[in-house]
């Protein structure tokens, strides 16, 4: 892993207030918070979606869950989908919490089948000691989204490297980049014989509460398993060098466009991971911050074995 240092364009992200009331730090004009609900009562539990995008077939589901007194962190919460059209109940299922770095964060996440698209609710229960046990989500399930399915062959993406564009700072919002992750393009993932795992995010303008460091927990994941498969980070902008703190500046990468992340709705820039198999086909997706652990185990689940 080879690793540089570069000036800073903003303070570094401290962290999601416990409140939940301001989005990660920038000082560019940020869309505010909205959690999923907003109960009153200060002993109610507010659940922040963290996975917007979801649409009929088995998927990653994950979520914050937070108090007045701040983010919940029981190992584990029961999740029942329902849809409401009908109110037909799917199958309960064990979400685990997953601690985010720096001790401040963390979501549940499991995978849930959604076999009809139309309105759904997610029924929670946690415990949550002194307070309120359950709470509740409700969700669009789309027939299709935009954003390349699980199954599907990731786009041939010809996507920036250091080869192509010589500096790190035309190429990438981080902070202390790590140059291995700007070695190849992800058409050139795609077309060679090994597993890809392929992060869209800006690192320097992180800014929902649900995105946190993925570049490097992709970057530590690299260092796992440097030589069996492919880590490339795509910056969501495409001018980094020119934005110098002031994101009226900013212009999306258009390969951002071409996997659809712009086509959601109120996107701004939050950070998307996939998992390719060795065929280039997408076997996981990550919207919003995904821990190593997890993006690990999907990335066993591709690498041949020995």
């Amino acid at each position: 892993m080879i690793r540089i240092s570069k000036p800073r364009l903003l303070p570094a992200l401290a962290g999601l207030a416990l409140a939940l009331v301001v989005a990660c730090g920038s000082s560019a004009a940020t869309p505010a918070l909205r959690p999923t609900a907003t109960p009153t009562d200060p002993d109610a539990i507010t659940p922040i979606l963290a996975t917007t995008v979801l649409e009929v077939g088995e998927q990653r589901v994950a979520f914050l869950l937070a108090t007045s007194k701040g983010i919940i962190t029981a190992p584990s919460a029961m999740v029942t989908p329902v849809y409401l059209d009908g109110e037909v109940s799917g199958q309960t299922l064990e979400a685990e919490f997953n601690a985010w770095p720096y001790g401040t964060r963390g979501a549940y996440s499991t995978h849930a089948n959604f076999d009809r698209a139309g309105r759904w609710r997610l029924d929670i229960a946690v415990d949550n000691p002194g307070g309120h046990d359950q709470t509740q989500i409700e969700v669009e399930v789309l027939e299709e989204s935009q954003v390349p399915a699980i199954g599907s062959i990731a786009p041939s993406s010809v996507t920036k490297t250091l080869a192509t564009h010589g500096s790190i700072e035309k190429i990438s919002t981080d902070y202390t980049p790590d140059l291995d992750l700007y070695q190849l393009t992800i058409k050139d993932a795609v077309a060679n014989p090994m597993a890809s795992v392929v992060v869209f995010a800006s690192p320097a303008f992180c800014t929902s509460p649900t995105c946190g460091p993925q570049v490097d927990a992709v970057s530590e994941l690299q260092n796992r398993y440097d030589g069996k498969a492919n880590f490339i980070h795509v910056e969501i902008y495409d001018n980094p060098d020119e934005i110098q703190g002031d994101l009226n500046r900013a212009e999306i990468f258009s390969v951002v466009d071409d996997w659809g992340l712009t086509k959601i709705e109120d996107y701004f820039n939050e950070s998307w991971t996939f998992i390719l198999d060795t065929e280039g086909r997408i076997t996981e997706r990550f919207e919003g911050f995904a821990t190593v652990a997890e993006l690990e185990n999907s990335l066993l689940q591709v690498l041949p074995q020995a």
